[in-house]
């Protein structure tokens, strides 16, 4: 509703100058006007001909007299008056034509939403999440994000995402944003504790959906799972680590740093098992093996329970990146430990 409010206070003040324009020609001629009640026309006089002719009410208690003042109504006022109407019903028309066309918009919108993410918070870690998520074959058109802030919503918008605007731990901006239809939902705010509101806010609206959530201090972490959180990640903690391993060994910081980021150098992938694979231990597979995903269960590459790779399993590799490597999504969220 913020483009129509602008559009009215701009026809409005549009419509003021002509009040004012008209006011100012009626008393500049006022000699050739009569007031049937006191005879001259004053400034106020003038301002209450000029709003009642404009208006087409047009009492006639004042009235022009003098061949120059009915010219000046013919020629001048009139016209005036036409623009005056133009301007007023033009505001009207427009201002109910754009509610009903982003009525419709946003109707059309939320009913053919299904299965999408929701990103809330979009500072550092949202904005990388997104962007993670969308480089391996998410749709722009299918990610909405959820901030208090305008200036954040029109930088969302910019870039192709949907937008709500409003304060995420309130369960009817969440429902604006249709998260309980949502496949995927990345909570990524300011502050702990909003995270966890959020959180339980969410859980509660789609108890299906993955929830992601990320924290500053280690120490919330199982909160935000007991919260209903799928996976925790506690990106003060997480950056801690990668500074210290890049103290001990500068190499090793870089390797994990290209890790980190996606779609250049060694790339972190998940991926189904293909047939060809079943039946082979992990060492065995073309790709570097980091973990096997089986049922709920996520095990290392040389835990003994593994044996040999089933159709059924998915795999966690490290592979060179490429144009074409994406993450495959799990069909459904791990549980918390």
């Amino acid at each position: 509703m913020e483009r129509p409010l602008r559009q009215v206070a701009k026809r409005l003040l549009m419509a003021l100058a002509v009040l004012v324009a008209t006011a100012l020609i009626v008393y500049v001629d006022r000699d050739g006007y009569r007031d049937s009640s006191d005879g001259p026309v004053d400034l106020l006089d003038a301002f209450y001909y000029a709003t009642v002719t404009l208006s087409t009410t047009g009492y006639g208690d004042i009235t022009p007299v003098s061949d120059g003042a009915r010219l000046t109504n013919i020629f001048v006022i009139t016209p005036l008056r036409v623009l005056f109407l133009i301007i007023l019903v033009g505001t009207t028309l427009e201002v109910l034509t754009e509610r009903t066309r982003e009525e419709w918009r946003l109707n059309r919108w939320r009913s053919a939403l299904r299965d999408h993410t929701v990103v809330i918070g979009f500072g550092t870690k949202g904005r990388s999440a997104v962007q993670a998520v969308c480089a391996n074959g998410l749709k722009k058109e299918q990610v909405v994000v959820v901030d208090p802030s305008s200036k954040v919503i029109d930088a969302a918008t910019a870039d192709g995402y949907a937008g709500v605007m409003g304060d995420a731990t309130r369960s009817e901006v969440l429902k604006r944003a249709e998260v309980h239809k949502a496949r995927q939902i990345i909570v990524a705010p300011q502050r702990d504790d909003t995270a966890v509101l959020v959180t339980l806010t969410a859980r509660q609206l789609n108890r299906r959906a993955k929830i992601v959530a990320a924290v500053r201090e280690e120490e919330n972490a199982p909160l935000l799972k007991q919260s209903g959180a799928d996976a925790v990640i506690t990106s003060s903690g997480a950056a801690g680590r990668l500074l210290g391993l890049s103290v001990l060994s500068p190499a090793a910081g870089m390797v994990m740093e290209d890790l980190i980021q996606q779609g250049s150098g060694l790339d972190l992938v998940e991926r189904p098992v293909v047939r060809a694979e079943a039946g082979k231990s992990p060492r065995e597979t073309d790709d570097l093996v980091v973990s096997v995903v089986r049922g709920h269960r996520v095990l290392g590459y040389d835990d003994p329970s593994v044996g040999t790779l089933q159709l059924t399993d998915r795999l966690i590799t490290i592979v060179r990146a490429t144009p074409g490597t994406r993450v495959t999504p799990h069909p459904r969220p791990l549980p918390g430990d």
